[in-house]
């Protein structure tokens, strides 16, 4: 069992975090002291944020182990703020200040005067609190209402009246978010928000480490790291950041998007809701791919504003939604496993039409006709990374010859099966490209998968209500356009 914390200033300096060579360690040196002892025991650094191993990881330590402010300059969804919060892992499990300071004063040098004064009229007996790494973290979404007194302080006439001290002194003032986050870490979120004068304010504490409050000049000598992020088309437009401001931030870095399929399936099982207690639920391979590719496809899209960016949380939210109508199927149908189909993508589109932001050219076409597109590329370039292009030349002659197939989405897997089972040559044409996989849930995926990428190639059509038929341009006598993959 541990020994208890000091509690007061006197218990401090005999105890271990009262040694003098951890008295006076600003928070840069206690980062990094921890950092390189990380770095020596091996293993994942930040523990939840994946795909930046070998890209936005070696950049972000070495801003650390410069003892750098850093930015993080990224689209939305790429884990930004995830692992600015991942930093506190970084910090010592407790820290000593001098109880009730709102600016986390150092107990063996305060900065603030009321940690001088309580030291002085105290001496050893002064009353010391403990901070948790978690709680030495601040963040701040930057909106253009921000004022330097959110974020600096301000003077409160209220709190000056009730301790009978003057407007100018010390004492009086109500301080803000940075203060309040000495000794620890400050995020500021979308950066270029934040008003011109408020970003003055912001690289003086920076760098001088003095301001003014309504007039007044205080010394504050903040021990913090600063971090922000910002979209990379906001934060080198002219006018948005001010020159002094991105000189005095150290280090400026760029993250990305997952860049395989892959590994955006794992970032994506992470942070998906997919285990619902009532019922087990089994995802298909193929089901958990398309979906993911979906993402994939809408960052190639043209109709897309790419400025804007396609968030990881379109393929997290997707996936839930996903599970969910398979879940309300399951129910309804009395099943006693949750089995998504790649007919839920469509039930899903909310998911999917919420996170874009099309172009002119989207807007007049819409959103949810984009998203099917979308639906149907990704399980055509799903089919072709498993398989390579599949003709299925029976499939489709018996589609041309008339022939239709209604399948309900919210047909269970046995019965959207069977359904299947009446086209000729499909369940084969499956088999054969290695896509039955062991269950009939995987057997139905591989059915859907080939048909969506007919209709993905225009050599079917399928309606909203799950009715695969004959390509409107073979109905015309002519010749089905190739897909645009093909291109």
């Amino acid at each position: 069992m541990s020994a208890p914390l000091p509690t007061t200033l006197g218990a401090l300096k005999a105890s271990p975090f009262g040694a003098a060579d951890t008295r006076g360690r600003s928070v840069k040196d206690e980062i990094r002291a921890n950092l390189l002892a990380r770095l020596a025991q091996g293993g994942p650094l930040f523990p939840g944020v994946l795909g930046y191993e070998d890209t936005v990881m070696p950049q972000v330590v070495n801003a650390l182990l410069s003892r750098h402010h850093f930015i993080l300059l990224g689209l939305r969804g790429q884990a930004k703020s995830r692992l600015l919060r991942a930093l506190t892992t970084l910090l010592d499990p407790a820290l000593p200040v001098i109880a009730g300071s709102e600016t986390n004063d150092d107990p063996f040098a305060p900065i603030s005067k009321f940690g001088r004064e309580r030291i002085a009229e105290a001496g050893d007996d002064t009353p010391i609190a403990w901070l948790a790494p978690e709680q030495r973290y601040v963040e701040k979404l930057a909106t253009p209402d921000v004022t330097v007194a959110d974020l600096i302080g301000d003077l409160d006439p209220i709190k000056a009246a009730r301790g009978g001290h003057l407007l100018s002194d010390e004492l009086s003032i109500l301080y803000g978010m940075l203060p309040r986050a000495n000794r620890g870490i400050f995020a500021l979120n979308e950066l270029p928000d934040l008003a011109g004068k408020v970003q003055v304010g912001l690289f003086n504490v920076m760098q001088e480490g003095d301001v003014q409050i309504k007039g007044y000049p205080v010394r504050l000598a903040l021990d913090v790291v600063l971090t922000f992020t910002a979209n990379p088309e906001d934060y080198t437009a002219r006018g948005k950041i001010i020159t002094p401001l991105k000189d005095r931030i150290g280090s400026e870095i760029i993250t990305h998007y997952p860049t395989s399929v892959g590994l955006a399936q794992r970032i994506t099982q992470q942070e998906a809701w997919t285990t619902r207690g009532a019922r087990p639920v089994r995802i298909p391979e193929i089901v958990a791919e398309v979906a993911e590719r979906v993402a994939f496809e809408a960052r190639e899209e043209k109709r897309i504003d790419q400025r804007s960016g396609v968030s990881q949380r379109l393929s997290i939210t997707l996936l839930e939604n996903i599970v969910s109508n398979a879940e309300r199927r399951a129910v309804t149908l009395g099943e006693p496993m949750v089995v998504p189909r790649i007919a839920d993508l469509y039930a899903a589109l909310p998911a999917i039409t919420g996170k874009i932001e099309l172009e002119y050219e989207g807007e007049l076409i819409g959103g949810a006709v984009i998203a099917r597109e979308l639906i149907r590329r990704a399980a055509d370039a799903t089919l072709r990374e498993r398989v390579g292009p599949v003709a299925a030349e029976e499939v489709v002659i018996w589609f041309d010859e008339g022939s239709a197939l209604q399948v309900s989405d919210d047909a269970g897997v046995a019965t959207a099966l069977a359904g299947f089972a009446t086209v000729p040559g499909l369940l084969d044409e499956v088999r054969t490209a290695g896509l039955g996989g062991t269950e009939d849930g995987d057997l139905l995926a591989g059915c859907e998968l080939l048909l969506e990428s007919l209709v993905a190639r225009r050599k079917l059509t399928r309606s909203e209500g799950g009715r695969y038929g004959r390509s409107v341009r073979r109905k015309q006598g002519m010749s089905p356009e190739r897909p645009e993959s093909d291109e």
